[in-house]
């Protein structure tokens, strides 16, 4: 661990929190809770609770989301077990309901049958669709359904290409994130005000969070947003994704002057390109670079690159200030990150529930 690391603080020890959640969004969510020092208490149901304690990457799986939790299996449906989870929420700072829209309520659990026994709790809902629209409210979700719902699925790919999902759980770990930071804020103002909140937190508002640029420009503009492939957000011509000899290789050469330093490491005449190029306006201040011909310019840059080292390019190109990197697998990655420091990893539970995880992505150094 390098000088001044720490784990993040327990800014949160005090807190406690009555987890009703399961699979990903809801207990990521409090997971970031328990990490930072809550005393959070999960709800599972008697006879078989989440269903990640059963996943195909078995117990680790289960571990990587709920460690630092302590579990109570509860029949909320009992007298006994109503009464008991009654009495969690008398003395709980917040209460995340990850169920069905309604399942809570009509046990009695519902933000306004708290509210009344604990006018200080910060009750946090996180579902699907939310709150917002009665006729999606109580519909259930999954995170590829959300990913084609909100348009995700049709910025991936080229255009003609059919939709294509992002290749993980992108919005479940989106919205666990998201709620987390809400709760956060509603305890905040919880110590101005000394009066909880209801916390509305969809995974189709968590999915706008993460295109929010492009979220911004639909809205705004009115008008669909190109599908781009594996070029960056910029639309330079020089940020693209290239085959190599030894693999693919991202580059982000996103200004004039990013172009003019690839071009040097290419070997690429600068007058070979030129007509393919809008000229550089120095009296326009800074932009992305921009191509008259922005298929015959990436033709010349993937002859160049196509029998050149991915390897060799990435530290050269970024040795001068031209962002790249290798295309690697996540597994490849970690591995190498973990060997260069780059990555502390955290090691949560024992056994077979041990899991390796990447900790809570910052850190404090001071």
């Amino acid at each position: 661990m390098p000088p001044g690391f720490s784990l993040p603080p327990q800014a949160l020890r005090g807190v406690r929190v009555l987890d009703f959640s399961h699979v990903i969004a809801g207990p990521f969510a409090t997971f970031h809770l328990a990490q930072m020092g809550a005393e959070v208490i999960k709800v599972e149901k008697p006879g078989g609770g989440d269903v990640m304690r059963r996943s195909a990457s078995g117990a680790s799986a289960f571990t990587a989301l709920n460690a630092g939790k302590i579990t109570r299996e509860i029949d909320m449906g009992s007298d006994e077990g109503r009464a008991a989870l009654l009495a969690y929420a008398r003395e709980a700072d917040v209460l995340v309901d990850n169920y069905r829209p309604g399942v809570l309520q009509r046990h009695g659990l519902g933000y306004d049958d708290l509210k009344a026994l604990n006018p200080g709790i910060v009750y946090c809902a996180i579902s699907g669709y939310g709150y917002a629209d009665p006729q999606r409210t109580g519909r259930g979700a999954y995170d590829h359904v959300i990913q084609a719902l909100t348009g995700m699925t049709m910025l991936a790919g080229q255009e003609g290409d059919p939709p294509v999902k992002v290749g993980f759980p992108v919005v479940d770990a989106a919205t666990g994130v998201i709620g987390a930071l809400a709760i956060v804020a509603a305890l905040r103002e919880r110590e101005h005000t000394g009066v909880g909140s209801f916390l509305d937190v969809s995974m189709w508002a968590s999915a706008l969070q993460l295109m929010y640029p492009f979220a911004c420009d639909a809205m705004t503009l009115d008008h669909d947003i190109a599908r781009v492939g594996n070029k960056g957000y910029s639309g330079s011509p020089a940020a693209d994704t290239f085959a190599c000899r030894d693999g693919w290789l991202a580059i982000g050469a996103n200004t004039p002057a990013h172009v003019a330093r690839l071009l040097a490491v290419l070997e690429i005449p600068p007058a070979e390109v030129a007509p393919m190029l809008e000229p550089e306006d120095a009296e326009a201040g800074a932009r992305f670079a921009r191509a008259r011909d922005p298929k015959a310019f990436r033709d010349t840059l993937a002859a160049r690159l196509a029998d050149r080292s991915a390897v060799d390019l990435e530290q050269r190109l970024n040795a001068v200030g031209v962002p790249c990197a290798k295309v690697r697998t996540l597994r490849e990655f970690t591995r190498e990150a973990v060997e260069t420091g780059l990555l502390q990893p955290v090691v949560l539970g024992e056994g077979e529930a041990r899991a390796v995880t990447p900790g809570l992505g910052w850190r404090v150094l001071s």
